[in-house]
């Protein structure tokens, strides 16, 4: 998987991709992380990438041709087939919100580009005539969009092969299963007088992994019930989440 980061900060980008999984599937080739300046691209000889907004108003924007000519020199090495199939996503609260569903939908995609705003925000022509998605993590403001670009290249990641030693893991995350995960517990079996359960210790599988998926059920209904409207549930599990009150919604005829 490929990533182009269109940036006013790029050495933002150095910390998170020396360090644990990801760098070792930078090292290993297994992804890619291109991080662009958009000041390079900027008109004068101050590299200035923001200006007043139109009509007044509190705060700078980023002016447009900046953001638009990295974009296209960041993505210029694909052919013009491959270039219609990159998303080019800017990272905004106004955007959909980003869940694991939209992080699989893009890593369909054979390479991802980002823009990452600043400032009170970025020209309206970007988002009308360059960007192909809008994307938020929540109902919050960051200062810019590089949290948000870690974040979605650290997710995306996850997926390709070989980046995570064990693909069960991955199925297996909160949320990728359609559930959130069980709880989790290793040595020492006693900790401070806080014992982890005995039958994770029990050696007997069949009832360890009952227990697991009547924990991952009993944790998603008490923080996450509206997942279980998508869950992949069988009758155990329903009858089990009726014991614990769980009412199931109607199916419309």
């Amino acid at each position: 998987m490929r990533f182009h980061v269109l940036t006013l900060f790029p050495d933002a980008f150095r910390g998170h991709l020396e360090y644990s999984m990801l760098a070792l599937a930078l090292q290993r080739g297994l992804v890619s992380v291109d991080v662009t300046d958009i000041r390079d691209y900027s008109h004068d000889p101050h590299n200035t990438a923001d200006d007043y907004q139109f009509g007044g108003g509190h705060g700078m924007i980023m002016k447009p041709e900046p953001v638009f000519e990295a974009t296209k020199a960041a993505l210029s090495g694909y052919s013009e087939a491959n270039r219609a199939e990159i998303p080019i996503i800017l990272f905004t609260p106004q955007g959909e919100m980003l869940t694991q569903q939209v992080v699989k939908e893009l890593s369909l995609a054979p390479a991802v580009a980002m823009i990452c705003a600043h400032y009170a925000g970025i020209d309206n022509r970007v988002p009308d005539f360059l960007a192909t998605r809008e994307i938020s993590l929540g109902d919050f403001v960051l200062t810019g969009g590089e949290l948000p670009a870690m974040a979605l290249i650290d997710a995306m990641s996850r997926l390709v092969p070989g980046v995570i030693g064990s693909p069960e893991n991955v199925a297996e995350d909160s949320i990728t299963s359609g559930l959130l995960q069980h709880p989790l517990y290793t040595r020492p079996a006693e900790f401070s007088g806080m014992a982890a359960p005995e039958i994770l210790l029990s050696g007997h599988h069949a009832n360890i992994e009952k227990w697991r998926r009547e924990q991952s059920l009993q944790r998603t209904l008490g923080r996450r019930p509206d997942l279980l409207a998508t869950a992949d549930l069988n009758q155990a599990d329903l009858k089990y989440l009726k014991s614990l009150g769980y009412q199931p919604p109607e199916i419309a005829e």
